[in-house]
């Protein structure tokens, strides 16, 4: 049965309209049932305020509870005096009424905590939100509690994040705001791109979709000739804004779209394989000169030593070219075994370098 507060100290009403008194002193069981409930209300109210519409269903698979559970607390939250309202029907749901927000955060001192660790100072620049960013922090600094607005500064003194990897600095990206303008407004753009191959550069009209930030490079993915493709924003040497307005594909995932790219660039990365002897020196500067699928293969294919601790063992190449350039930095701790035409190349390379010395 579900129990509204009548006021008074200690009455409550039940549907059938008898009134009853309250235990005095609920168990501590019940109290912490009652927290946890008041949060997923609380969760469940900030849902239908971003969201806008959604079905009991949604409801129930983002708060992970049944269906009777989000049809009791939403008739709670009705009974308290939030506006929400259910529609009928296969587009129905529930419904915020127009207008009607809520001040309630639930912000807990942990989850205020970890509020400036998402905070990206530098790609916020670069896209033309420091400002804004800067702004939206002291807003909401102001916003939070006391104590709760130490604890998040707090945070912010004591974790940085440093997007960039070692030895990178980052290319310059002068069409990054302008990119990024284009991807909120769904405006088409046309650029010239410097592709890696030929021809280069090449000239496109594209609708910008989204962009990610990938190890210190900004990578747009747009819509052109009817597919989705992966351009760096740091090749675009050209850009001009167009006045015509894209639809947006109602189906495209930035994330989905950005993990499935991953998969096949791994996947696709390697097309054939070398045989190979490392030097016990060799195997140990593996970590520090090759990427981590080669280590691993590296480690799993690994015979036994021989009696200088020297191992065999079958690495995955990009290419020869490739192969060629990673396995010449580690000098003299490796021998190329095969494909014939890698063994060539890198022995080619080190009679170069001897007769470079010896000259």
């Amino acid at each position: 049965m579900t129990w509204f507060r009548r006021p008074g100290p200690s009455r409550f009403v039940g549907r059938d309209g008898q009134a009853r008194r309250a235990a005095a002193r609920p168990r501590p069981v019940q109290g912490r049932l009652g927290r946890v409930r008041a949060s997923r209300l609380v969760s469940l109210l900030l849902l239908l305020q971003a969201r806008g519409r959604m079905t009991a269903q949604e409801l129930a698979d983002e708060l992970e509870v049944s269906l009777r559970t989000i049809y009791r607390d939403v008739e709670s939250l009705s009974a308290s005096g939030v506006p929400v309202y259910a529609e009928r029907g296969s587009t129905g749901g529930y419904q915020l009424l127009d207008g009607y927000r809520t001040r309630l955060t639930g912000l807990t001192a942990a989850e205020a905590e970890s509020l400036f660790l998402t905070g990206l100072p530098g790609p916020a620049s670069e896209l033309g939100l420091g400002a804004v960013l800067a702004a939206a922090e002291v807003k909401l600094m102001a916003a939070l509690p006391k104590g709760q607005a130490e604890r998040a500064a707090r945070a912010r003194e004591r974790f940085h994040l440093d997007v960039p990897g070692w030895f990178h600095g980052g290319e310059p990206t002068p069409f990054l705001s302008a990119i990024a303008d284009a991807v909120w407004n769904q405006r088409r753009v046309r650029v010239s791109y410097r592709r890696w191959k030929r021809p280069t550069p090449v000239a496109r009209t594209i609708e910008p979709l989204g962009l990610v930030l990938k190890a210190g490079h900004w990578y747009l993915i747009a819509r052109s000739d009817g597919g989705d493709r992966t351009y760096r924003v740091d090749r675009v040497e050209e850009l001009e804004l167009l006045e015509e307005v894209f639809e947006r594909p109602g189906d495209f995932e930035l994330a989905a779209f950005w993990q499935g790219y991953l998969d096949r660039f791994h996947r696709d990365m390697f097309s054939g394989e070398a045989v190979v002897r490392f030097s016990p020196e060799g195997m140990r500067r593996l970590p520090h000169l090759v990427t981590p699928a080669v280590i691993q293969a590296a480690r799993e294919n690994a015979g036994e030593p021989d009696a200088e601790g020297w191992v065999r063992t079958v690495i995955p190449i990009e290419s020869v070219r490739h192969a060629h350039g990673d396995l010449m930095r580690f000098g003299c701790e490796v021998e190329v075994l095969a494909p014939a035409e890698l063994r060539d190349r890198v022995a080619a390379s080190a009679r170069a370098v001897l007769r470079l010395y010896e000259g």
